[in-house]
């Protein structure tokens, strides 16, 4: 059996020369999201980190990362699913990985891809930007926000701003639970909460758009490669009409400012949901990263 333990503060380091070697992934792989969602337990095997995950109930080992030998590393993970008598299912893989999980075993693996989870890629340029007439909606929501807010000020979310920003989100999530009652949203409420108290420990910045002492809007995110930063989490308030739209192109122009090396942000997956997906898409974004899972055929009667 794997031993393996669960993901704390002090592996950031060391997990982080692994993610950085490795080809872009989905945002599940960031060291952030494996810190704040569910239960996260990962063992370095063979030059490789693999992972075991407890989310909603469920059971999966998302798919190794590393210059190692994910092959064997995988033959580990088969036999460790059976020691444990827990179905295989290997996620978070890509068209290529799967080709080369079914050329190692060779129809054992039952596989299909989630659109659902797909993230969105954007070129930083385009978010900071918004050039060109295909962006010329949002430019003009974004502009009729800086005329309406016209002291709204951009600042840094650290110690000075971290309280209100906070607040601000709880405020959010209270209204959520009221009018959408049947939204969940306990878990993402306990993952910002999280967030908010290992800010520099998980490497989280973000931004906060201020009005006097009142917060309109918060993100906040990290990097999760040499070439990529990961946006993790964007609250606005509903009733100041722009302001998503506003933060959106802010924090990609302080990210790009403070980054120069960072080409694309990650604005994670849509979860399905039609009016989050019309809105990702509407940001044009430069690729999509395939999720795709594979579970081994004599397990999927437990599945």
């Amino acid at each position: 059996m794997i031993h393996f333990h669960r993901m704390s503060l002090e592996d950031k380091s060391s997990y982080d020369a692994y993610l950085m070697e490795t080809p872009p992934r989905g945002c599940e792989y960031s060291f952030a999201n494996q810190f704040l969602w569910g239960r996260q337990s990962i063992a370095y095997l063979h030059g490789c980190v693999a992972f075991f995950s407890h989310y909603y109930g469920r059971t999966v080992y998302p798919h190794p990362i590393g210059q190692g030998d994910i092959r064997a590393v995988i033959e580990e993970i088969i036999a460790d699913s059976r020691e444990r008598g827990i179905p295989c299912r290997i996620t978070g893989m890509n068209e290529q990985e799967l080709e080369q999980l079914e050329s190692w075993f060779p129809g054992q693996f039952e596989m299909v891809c989630d659109r659902d989870s797909y993230d969105y890629i954007y070129d930083i340029d385009d978010l900071a930007d918004l050039r060109g007439k295909k962006y010329q909606k949002k430019r003009n929501h974004v502009n009729r926000f800086r005329l309406s807010h016209p002291d709204c000020r951009v600042l840094p979310l650290d110690e000075n701003t971290k309280e209100a920003a906070q607040s601000m989100i709880e405020s959010w999530f209270a209204t959520r639970h009221t009018t959408d009652p049947q939204g969940d949203y306990l878990l993402e409420s306990i993952a910002v909460s999280k967030a908010f108290r290992n800010l520099e420990a998980l490497g989280m910045e973000g931004i906060v758009l201020m009005e006097g002492s009142r917060v309109l809007a918060v993100t906040l995110g990290s990097r999760m490669g040499a070439d990529t930063f990961d946006i993790h989490f964007e609250k606005a308030r509903e009733d100041v009409d722009g302001a998503y739209a506003a933060v959106n192109c802010e924090f990609a122009r302080y990210l790009r400012l403070k980054y120069p090396e960072v080409r694309y942000l990650n604005r994670e997956d849509d979860l399905g949901l039609e009016g989050l997906r019309k809105a990702k898409l509407s940001y044009l974004p430069v690729r999509l990263v395939e999720k795709c899972r594979a579970v081994l055929r004599e397990d999927i009667y437990e599945d």
